[in-house]
């Protein structure tokens, strides 16, 4: 018999009931009690919601983020979050840099936060130094699984493993993560011990470090670490995902554990040989179901693979999603408006689990007992590969057309940027912001009441001239060199060029957590793309006529668009990000002849999209950066080409974003205290660069000082002539009244330095 379990589920909501519960909390609105049972509310939804699997998972549940979560269990809080003796308050300094009500005083600098490997959410970043203990505190764990069991569910613990916890980390000195290994096992090993007195016979110890590249040094802490905590009284589970195994195969499934789950998935080709190389009495669990994208899967063809390995492992096989469902949305049942046809493609994470459950029946009562649900969904296969709504002639026939010219520059940098300045006449350290600012609530009335039909078009488009007029005023009064119109007409930097793009889907509840409350709506890209019309025109015209300063026109980049949206899977995503690219460059093209002389087209997610393994690299960044080019490089040597990346670790692919060839690149380095610049100290860096100086992810106000401090150490590495003044992102999850002292700070900051080189 196969078993049938889950690896997690989506802790936010299906209609983002904890983002908000966060928020009231936060905000002083709730207190904690209030914001417990609103977690407890969603931790129950989402264990009933797989009432029908055999085991359910444990502990992929957070408040806020697993790996924070993981970073408070072991003991692992930075010493300057550790003021005062409230759990959840300092749960959320970590988080956040401040809890409710927190005092000047009591507010530190929030955790570093990065992408979870190759996906589009964002984890807290453990800190290491060689002080650094580990103590456990798995109150937060156990209160969960008792109460999964109380309600009489078979529960699955889920636990990050100790070496990808490790990998995780970022040393704040001269230790290396992996010696702190000796430190962090005997947490583990307890913490198993106090699993086990909960009566819980299986934990899912998730190692996604296993599909990347290890040294020998962290293949062998491997057999270290799993030779210890064998010792424990419970089975383990080794869960991979996001990848083959490759080289580690041999080692995965030589462990001393009792299963060994792998993404079937993304390594379909591995399933035979792990099914040789695991020994017979080992559980092989096989992530079948793609958790990673929202399209149906063919059941009947996994059947046709996965039966002949059901009659050789018996009992000993388990079938599950490929990795945890945090990455779609909750249920595509909420979907009353979407396309009736498209809806018929898609599953959501409620439906995967129903996909999962179907497979299991087939596997262990034969496909005649689900023979009528296999021929529907052969049916809405069949409907998709052949609808005309997915393939545009055209469209293939621009593609094709794509010189090799289309892809460079009229002239070179140093010849542009002579140009640029004599037309923009800047000062010494322009300052400047990302692109969006606060969506206030008069915001979110007006696309409310526009969706509804209670607002016309007219009505909504003159309220949000005038908001963008005020925004433009704000920003002239602040003192800003280069400005923004405030992307008040947006939604989401990329569902808004979604809907008006060919070959894309809307969802009304499709959110999927990005970080923390932060929750984004991905766009599905069932067809070829094209830009029917201009998409932004209009209100970059209107904004330039509000002001006599400099005007950034803001887009969203191809590779961005394709990232951070669910893409089709029937064909290659460097196809379809050059069809975006495409599309993207008319709007560039239009945005010019409309006389917007600076234009900024976001790569925020360029990194994210790097495979797990360095041989994969090159051939992604080739065509990643080609899509950029494509979309940008049509313009005349007077426009100035802005971009922007969220996050993204430099050092590995510096010579990538250098061939990009932007004008002006600006990036995060806020939180990592400009640490992301190192890469500079060894690549001399032809373009101009903003290092983000103001960390938007936290409510705090940074000071003058402090920013002066992170541009000073910015103009160790780079020439100042180079450098722009920014946040290291857009503003638009803050609020004014966080807003202006922080830029007002950062524009002072730059009048310092203009002063002390004038001085020097």
């Amino acid at each position: 018999m196969a078993i049938i379990h889950n690896l997690g589920f989506p802790r936010i909501g299906g209609r983002r009931e904890l983002k908000f519960a966060l928020e009231k909390y936060w905000n002083g609105e709730a207190n904690a009690e209030e914001l417990v049972q609103a977690a407890q509310a969603r931790f129950d939804d989402n264990l009933s919601r797989q009432a029908n699997l055999d085991l359910q998972p444990v502990g992929d549940f957070s408040l806020y983020d697993h790996v924070l979560d993981h970073i408070i269990m072991f003991g692992n809080t930075p010493s300057r979050c550790k003021a005062g003796d409230d759990e959840l308050h300092q749960y959320f300094r970590l988080a956040r840099g401040r809890a409710p009500h927190d005092d000047v005083e009591q507010q530190v600098a929030a955790g570093e936060m990065t992408k979870w490997f190759d996906t589009n959410y964002h984890y807290i970043v453990p800190e290491f130094t060689c002080e650094t203990s580990f103590t456990l505190n798995d109150k937060a764990l156990i209160k969960q699984i008792h109460r999964a069991r109380s309600q009489g569910f078979d529960a699955k613990p889920v636990v990050i493993g100790p070496l990808t916890y490790l990998s995780l980390g970022k040393a704040k000195d001269n230790v290396a993560p992996l010696a702190l290994l000796e430190k962090l096992l005997p947490a583990y090993l307890q913490l198993l011990r106090n699993i086990s007195r909960c009566g819980v016979e299986w934990v899912q110890i998730d190692e996604p470090a296993l599909v990347t590249d290890l040294s020998s040094e962290w293949q062998q802490a491997y057999h270290v670490a799993y030779q210890a905590l064998s010792q424990s009284p419970v089975k383990l589970l080794l869960t991979t995902y996001f990848g083959p195994l490759e080289n580690n195969l041999k080692l995965a499934t030589q462990l001393p554990v009792d299963g060994l789950h792998i993404d079937a998935v993304r390594a379909r080709h591995e399933v035979e040989t792990v099914a040789k190389e695991l020994a017979p009495h080992k559980v092989l669990s096989l992530g079948v179901i793609d958790g990673r994208n929202i399209w149906k899967s063919d059941l009947s063809a996994t059947l046709d693979w996965l039966e002949p390995v059901a009659r050789n492992r018996g009992n000993a096989l388990w079938i599950a999603p490929s990795c945890s469902l945090l990455h779609v949305p909750v249920d595509l049942n909420s979907e009353s408006r979407m396309d009736p046809e498209i809806k018929s493609w898609l599953a959501f994470a409620t439906q995967k689990l129903n996909e999962v459950e179907l497979l299991g029946i087939a596997l262990n009562k034969g496909r005649e007992a689900v023979a009528n649900q296999l021929a529907e969904n052969r049916e809405a296969l069949l409907r998709r590969r052949i609808s005309p709504r997915v393939h545009n002639e055209t469209v293939r026939q621009a593609v094709a057309a794509i010189k090799p010219e289309d892809l460079t520059r009229h002239s070179p940098f140093s010849v542009r940027n002579q140009t640029h300045k004599t037309h923009l006449d800047l000062p010494l350290y322009p300052t400047t912001t990302i692109g969006s600012f606060p969506q206030t609530s008069q915001i979110r009335n007006l696309r409310r009441e526009r969706n509804a039909g209670t607002l016309s078009v007219e009505h909504y488009n003159t309220a949000i001239k005038a908001i963008i007029a005020e925004c433009i005023k704000e920003q002239e009064q602040l003192g800003l060199d280069v400005l923004v119109h405030g992307e008040a007409e947006r939604n989401d930097m990329v569902e808004y060029f979604g809907e008006q793009l060919e070959g894309f889907v809307f969802t009304q509840f499709g959110w999927v957590q990005s970080y923390g409350s932060r929750c984004v709506k991905p766009p599905v890209i069932y067809g070829d793309v094209r830009r029917p019309h201009p998409m932004t025109v209009a209100w970059a015209k209107y904004a330039q006529s509000c002001t006599a300063k400099p005007l950034k026109g803001m887009l969203t980049g191809p590779v961005t668009i394709l990232n951070w949206s669910f893409v089709r899977d029937d064909q290659p995503r460097w196809q379809t990000c050059q069809q975006i690219g495409l599309a993207i460059r008319d709007e560039v093209l239009d945005l010019e002849k409309a006389g917007i002389s600076m234009i900024q087209i976001d790569e925020a997610a360029l990194r994210e999209g790097l495979p797990l393994r360095k041989s994969g690299w090159q051939t992604y960044l080739n065509w990643a950066v080609d899509a950029f080019r494509l979309s940008a490089n049509a313009v005349k040597d007077a426009t100035q080409i802005h971009t922007h990346m969220c996050y993204s670790e430099f050092n590995d692919i510096i010579e990538s974003i250098a061939r990009l060839d932007a004008d002006v690149i600006s990036i995060e380095t806020s939180r990592s205290d400009m640490a992301l610049l190192d890469a500079f100290n060894h690549f001399d860096y032809p373009n101009q660069i903003g290092p983000g100086v103001y960390d938007i992810h936290s409510p705090n106000t940074p000071s003058t000082e402090s920013m002066v401090y992170l541009l000073k150490q910015a103009a160790g590495k780079l020439p100042a002539q180079n450098l722009w003044v920014n946040p290291d992102c857009g503003l638009k999850t803050r609020r004014w009244d966080e807003v202006k002292p922080a830029l007002e700070n950062m524009v002072q900051a730059a009048k310092v330095l203009r002063q002390q080189v004038a001085a020097a």
